[in-house]
């Protein structure tokens, strides 16, 4: 094979590797950013006053956060915590069952995270050995489309995005949750997870940012030497 075709050979192999790169890049981005809101329990602090869910709950402020708490804990693989059982809440078997089928949705975002992690971090090792930065030039790009493409969308109308949303992800309607019931739907009102979403897509476009701005700068640095 020619030199001139080696060579063109190898750059489209390069670039495939970026792109790659790239993709596992975005999702670590999108995992993280889930982990990330799900730690920062002051948006819902912060819901409880601005949505007034004491007054659809009918409880105040502290037992309201107390059974939030026992929720986010059970949604987080670090702490590995046992059944679900809120004190404030009585729950019927299809509510328990959706939130074990949430529990596994939430540990797979944080396995997934941290294997992308490595990955990512092991793939650009290699890059910078290479001086290549392609792949966050990629990574930047990739992970703007998703909160552009799904911010327009929320915001055209949030309501059928968490109904579809629901519909693809869970394989049943356990999410319909009946308030006499499962009046924990009562604490965790449709809002609230706008504003949840509202914060993810914000730290993956943060994510983008400091991704496109650390490629601008290794590629500024590699052009001076």
């Amino acid at each position: 094979m020619p030199i001139k075709g080696q060579e063109e050979n190898k750059r489209g192999r390069a670039k495939a590797g970026s792109i790659l790169l790239a993709f596992i890049g975005t999702l670590f981005i999108f995992c993280a950013s889930v982990y990330l809101v799900l730690n920062i329990r002051q948006i819902y602090y912060f819901d409880i006053d601005f949505l007034k869910i004491e007054e659809a709950a009918g409880l105040d402020g502290r037992t309201i956060r107390e059974n939030y708490d026992i929720l986010i804990d059970y949604n987080l693989a670090v702490k590995r915590s046992g059944e679900l059982e809120l004190p404030s809440f009585p729950m019927s078997d299809t509510g328990r069952i959706h939130f074990a089928e949430v529990r596994r949705i939430f540990f797979a975002i944080q396995y997934t995270g941290a294997v992308c992690l490595f990955v990512f971090a092991a793939g650009f090792a290699r890059k910078v050995r290479r001086r290549d930065f392609e792949c966050l030039k990629w990574t930047a790009v990739f992970s703007a489309v998703i909160p552009l493409t799904l911010g327009i969308a929320a915001a055209v109308s949030w309501q059928k995005v968490f109904v579809l949303f629901h519909e693809l992800v869970f394989q049943n309607d356990y999410w319909i949750f009946d308030p006499v019931t499962d009046p924990v739907i009562n604490i965790l009102p449709d809002e609230f997870f706008f504003h949840c979403a509202a914060a993810i897509l914000l730290f993956i476009l943060i994510g983008s940012a400091a991704s496109g701005m650390l490629y601008r700068a290794l590629t500024r640095r590699r052009r001076r030497k």
